[in-house]
């Protein structure tokens, strides 16, 4: 049996207790000869600063780069507010993205049934949701040059973020999205903002001859990013696959993540390309909530994202689909059950911890196997 080799990064905030849920998970499958996965532990964030002062060691980098996949948990809070720009603790988030080449970000946005009243928006709106919105990650305005602050004198200063998509990065994100999509529904909704920045001219037009060009099965609308958000909380369900840039990305699959009762539920993947010779990709999974630092340490943290994010490691990493689908089926059940953590609790369901919700996830999950 091959050993694959997982870099667990707990991070800060609630990122150690979700963790350690997933921990438990991999123990179990360790335990019933299941798969055989070899751990290594690393600090990134605020932990990475308070030890190395950096927001992420090189020998956690190394480590990153040796490892089959990286789960991640979480990173900052006030405690770091005041820290220098270049080692704040998302910097090492976006260090791991950038030198990884992690640049296809997936996340999935699923409204569990039992969880359809905690949406904010009506049942009949969300009942059985499920889409995927593709984010490109290394890419845009959050890594285009330059990137300044200007003192312009009298008491003025100005900054500059600067968007920059070159061809093959919208190309390989659009591949991304169109084979999902035939796996899925078979429909990509591309969304930009072609009417009022180049870079939108740049990606509808990629975008268009990819589809052209490999994917005439596929169905491909296109659709301005910010009337693509009104429509994502007016009528969700339309959508199948919604791929765009990194900066609407990031606004769009939080928008998408309410629909769902909590970001609490969330989980993400983050791929690069496969290797022609291994047939691997580097990758890295993380729930899309923060660190939550008002509630560390309480036991009030929902795991269910951090455990769906190792399922999509077991999905898209190790090619152990059927067992992903084992884990979601396991936290469906607990849901239906009416257990509850904190963030996603309502009238007439029973509270849970952190650690609570865990152990219910994993009983439902040996049912499963047994």
């Amino acid at each position: 049996m091959a050993t694959h080799k997982l870099l667990l990064l707990p991070g800060d905030g609630i990122g150690p207790e979700v963790m350690g849920e997933v921990q438990r998970l991999i123990d179990w499958i360790n335990a019933q000869g299941i798969a055989k996965f070899e751990t290594e532990q690393g600090l990134v964030g605020g932990s990475a600063y308070d030890a190395h002062k950096v927001s992420i060691s090189e020998g956690d980098m190394d480590k990153a780069k040796a490892a089959d996949a990286i789960i991640f948990g979480a990173v900052g809070g006030p405690k770091w507010d005041s820290v220098p720009y270049e080692v704040r603790p998302e910097a090492g988030l976006l260090r791991l993205r950038k030198d990884l080449g992690l640049f296809a970000n997936l996340r999935p946005a699923v409204c569990y049934p039992a969880l359809a009243e905690a949406s904010s928006l009506k049942r009949e709106a969300v009942e059985g949701l499920d889409i995927m919105i593709v984010r490109e990650l290394t890419g845009g305005v959050y890594f285009g040059e330059p990137k300044t602050i200007t003192d312009l004198g009298n008491g003025q200063k100005r900054a500059i973020d600067t968007q920059v998509y070159d061809t093959y990065e919208i190309e390989r994100i659009g591949r991304v999205a169109f084979d999902l999509a035939r796996k899925r529904r078979n429909k990509v909704t591309s969304m930009e903002k072609r009417n009022v920045m180049k870079s939108g001219v740049l990606w509808n037009e990629v975008m268009t001859q990819v589809h052209a060009r490999e994917y005439k099965d596929v169905t491909l609308e296109h659709q301005l990013a910010d009337s693509g958000g009104m429509m994502l909380v007016k009528a969700p369900k339309q959508f199948d696959v919604i791929v765009t840039d990194n900066l609407f990305g990031d606004m769009l699959s939080d928008i998408a993540a309410m629909l769902t009762g909590s970001l609490g539920m969330l989980p993400s993947a983050s791929l690069g390309e496969i290797d022609a010779k291994t047939k691997k990709r580097r990758s890295l999974f993380e729930p899309v909530h923060g660190s939550a630092p008002d509630i560390a340490g309480k036991g009030l943290a929902n795991p269910i994202a951090m455990i769906s994010s190792f399922g999509m490691a077991l999905r898209y990493s190790f090619d152990m689909g059927a067992l992903a689908d084992k884990v979601d089926a396991a936290i469906a059940a607990v849901l239906a059950s009416g257990l509850r953590t904190a963030d996603i609790k309502s009238e007439g369901t029973t509270a849970a911890s952190t650690t609570q919700m865990g152990e219910a996830i994993l009983k439902e999950l040996q049912k499963l196997h047994a």
